[in-house]
């Protein structure tokens, strides 16, 4: 219960701190313009307390669910409609900068945060383990009917010379359906194949069937499972099951999958000294599939890098990562749309808060890592062309600049119930995939 209510204060501070300096960024742009800013609102519903400096009420208001700024006029029917320093009042060029005003300071948020960030403590993966090696490729799987085995290297991806394991990834997750033009390095040759990822079902995203090689470290182990009664922990790493060296996370669910119930012996490393020990699989229902398990998370061990970068290379760095992360979230969203992904990637409030618990609880900088993702998404969906967010308002602004007339109202009117329907309904399908995910399977 104490993690449940961590998880939402964690989620509150999120949300609060992205939401209005959302807001921030319409309120600025509204003042520059001229526009009589009534309320600035930190939270929604019934106004608990504030002050008024000007002709603005700065206020705290019961719901601590982000915040709003009241613009004079801003519905047609508005009283102050008529104001000529009313929101509608003012050329629509005008208009457009405080609507997107919102966006661009989620952006200038994300990349603000990340280069602070990077200037107190910038961790990289060591270029030997962003090699893309093979070290597993599971059977039946598009990679295994292109021809790959483990050890293969990929020095070419869709003619891009030398990726790192990173870009195979993306390109795998984004790709279902697509295929993937390779050119691999065996024992010293070189030959050219294609993988055609298909869509996962169980995590929703392009699937081709292989690991990256690298030592296999337990990112957890569950309490109470086979592996923790046997004594292993979390942070030891696999040296190999039953005499079969281990070099990827897939090879060793593989062996555990394949014991029939037998018990597995299996080496592994902690703190230097190696230990043989002897786990005894239990059959169950994992992620929707029966199969034998012992109850562990493993994943590649990484070499991390970390130092400290001066401003300029924070901010070129922060630059750059922001780029790459906003790519993946419209490849995603366009995934999505093309059904090369599945809407269980969809993340509602739920998990949001559970990702914020856990982001704190690791620490200040993962918390500021995952702000600065959850701001750049809400930078981009807020810019979709749906009515009653701003790229829906900047849309219709421009097909009025184009027709140099105004819509009538009950076409406005029109699509902002359109757009309340589409949200509200993206609301509940995102909470329904955090409710799916929370529930055991089966």
């Amino acid at each position: 219960m104490l993690v449940f209510f961590e998880n939402v204060l964690w989620l509150l501070v999120l949300i609060g701190v992205m939401i209005n300096f959302h807001e921030l960024g319409h309120f600025w742009a509204a003042r520059y313009f001229d526009v009589k800013v009534e309320a600035f609102s930190f939270g929604f519903g019934t106004r608990l307390f504030g002050f008024r400096r000007g002709e603005t009420d700065y206020r705290f208001s019961l719901l601590p669910l982000g915040g709003y700024v009241k613009m004079a006029g801003e519905q047609v029917n508005d009283e102050n409609a008529n104001d000529p320093r009313s929101v509608l009042s003012k050329p629509r060029w005008q208009r457009l900068i405080i609507a997107f005003a919102g966006p661009f300071m989620n952006v200038v948020l994300a990349v603000g945060v990340l280069t602070g960030v990077y200037m107190v403590k910038y961790q990289r993966i060591s270029d030997a383990d962003m090699e893309p090696v093979i070290g597993h490729v599971a059977a039946d799987s598009p990679a295994a009917k292109a021809g790959l085995q483990d050890g293969d290297r990929i020095v070419k991806l869709d003619g891009q010379a030398n990726p790192t394991w990173e870009d195979v990834m993306l390109k795998e997750q984004e790709g279902a359906f697509r295929s993937m033009r390779l050119t691999i390095e065996r024992n010293g040759k070189r030959f050219d194949t294609a993988v055609t990822p298909t869509l996962s079902e169980r995590i929703g995203v392009g699937y081709a069937g292989w690991d990256e090689r690298g030592d296999i470290q337990l990112v957890e182990v569950e309490p109470d499972r086979p592996a923790a009664i046997a004594g292993l922990k979390k942070g030891d790493v696999i040296l190999s099951v039953n005499g079969q060296p281990i070099h990827s996370a897939g090879r060793l669910q593989e062996l555990t999958k394949a014991s029939g119930g037998k018990p597995v012996d299996i080496e592994y490393d902690r703190n230097g000294q190696r230990h043989v020990v002897s786990v005894q699989p239990v059959f169950s229902k994992i992620d929707g599939q029966s199969r034998w398990f012992i109850g562990v998370v493993p994943q590649p061990k990484f070499s991390i890098i970390t130092t400290r970068l001066s401003f300029p290379d924070a901010f070129t760095e922060s630059l750059r990562q922001n780029g790459k992360n906003a790519m993946m979230i419209v490849q995603v969203l366009k995934g999505v749309l093309e059904r090369r992904m599945s809407t269980k990637n969809l993340t509602g409030p739920i998990g949001i808060a559970q990702l914020s618990g856990e982001a704190a609880r690791e620490g200040p900088s993962a918390f500021l890592l995952l702000m600065c993702v959850i701001s750049l998404n809400l930078a981009i969906v807020n810019m979709l062309p749906i009515p009653i967010m701003d790229g829906g308002v900047i849309l219709m602004l421009l097909v009025e600049m184009t027709m140099q007339r105004d819509l009538s109202i009950n076409v406005k009117e029109a699509m902002l119930k359109v757009g309340f329907v589409c949200i509200m309904l993206l609301v509940v399908f995102a909470i329904y995939n955090d409710i799916s995910r929370l529930l055991p399977a089966g």
